[in-house]
């Protein structure tokens, strides 16, 4: 017999790993992602009439441990109601006793490819808007942990996405929330162990990286909205680049203390403020001012010189 082909033993698991939608709206189109613990689908909504995507627990992990962390993920983005997070339309189980979730189809761009073309106060205000998502996440007690360009979305309308919230951490309040109405399970199931180390080299602050997840709190996300930061610019102005060393700081308690006070640093570069984090000379702040009044001055300096043009011309 024919050793199979790698092509053919890859297509092959594609097919074993096919989710049977069967009994449910659902119908599966392509797949259009893959993760560590999970499939994302394009599939239809046949009751509504309209495309979705459906994320289901891969085959080869599909235990209770998996099933339960797929469940929760569903439960945080339902009760993260906000413009830069996906809704959540539907949960449920398979025929073989996979879970999986029904969530809004989102089009477009991942950031870092958004941002290869894009000026740079358009990225500012678009990281304005990752800030805002973030922040809200935060006052419902949720950290994201794995902040990064790939796992926010650029949409053709102008929307910003933050998605892949499978290793957020909760609170204790929002824990109990997310919790609720689910079996009861061991506590070391629902919260990473100290020593236990999750999330994306270059984006993880240092207390993730050293797996004291204790220590991890709104500033840990706000380290990796400045790795986000220092991953859209390529040589900043020395004000936008203290900020972003800022949030990168090593010690929590010397970044900004929440996800809105680095985005306000951000908006008063944008609106040619002085900067907290920067302390700009009499030159620089002179410069700015001058970006800042453009117009203004300009307008002046047009009369002067208009003046300066008539009483010469009196003067002959």
């Amino acid at each position: 017999m024919k050793p199979l082909s790698d092509a053919m033993v890859a297509h092959l698991q594609r097919i074993a790993d096919w989710p049977d939608l069967s009994g449910t709206r659902y119908e599966i189109v392509d797949r259009i992602g893959q993760g560590g613990m999970g499939t994302v689908y394009l599939a239809v909504d046949q009751e509504l009439g309209r495309q979705v995507a459906l994320k289901v627990l891969r085959a080869e992990g599909a235990g209770d441990h998996s099933a339960r962390r797929l469940r929760r993920e569903a439960r945080i983005l339902a009760r993260l109601e906000h413009p830069g997070i996906v809704p959540v339309h539907d949960v449920g189980v398979l025929p073989d006793g996979r879970v999986y979730y029904v969530m809004k189809l989102v089009r477009g761009e991942r950031l870092d490819e958004y941002a290869a073309r894009a000026p740079l106060a358009s990225l500012l205000r678009l990281f304005l808007r990752i800030c805002e998502t973030v922040d809200f996440a935060h006052a419902n007690g949720v950290i994201h942990r794995d902040l990064k360009p790939s796992n926010i979305m650029v949409g053709p309308f102008g929307e910003v996405l933050v998605l892949d919230w499978g290793i957020a951490k909760l609170t204790e309040t929002a824990d109990d929330q997310a919790e609720s109405g689910l079996p009861s399970t061991p506590e070391e199931e629902w919260r990473t162990a100290d020593g236990a180390v999750i999330g994306t080299p270059g984006f993880m602050a240092p207390e993730q990286a050293a797996g004291q997840s204790a220590l991890v709190d709104p500033r840990t996300d706000v380290y990796a909205l400045g790795g986000i930061l220092r991953s859209l610019l390529t040589d900043p102005p020395r004000p936008l680049a203290a900020i972003q060393s800022r949030a990168l700081a090593t010690l929590p308690t010397e970044r900004y203390p929440s996800a809105k006070a680095l985005a306000d640093e951000v908006a008063r570069f944008l609106d040619a403020l002085p900067v907290e984090a920067y302390r700009e000379s009499l030159l620089e702040r002179g410069r700015r001012l001058v970006v800042k009044y453009q117009t203004p001055i300009l307008l002046v300096l047009a009369y002067l010189a208009m003046r300066i043009l008539f009483l010469m011309t009196r003067g002959l």
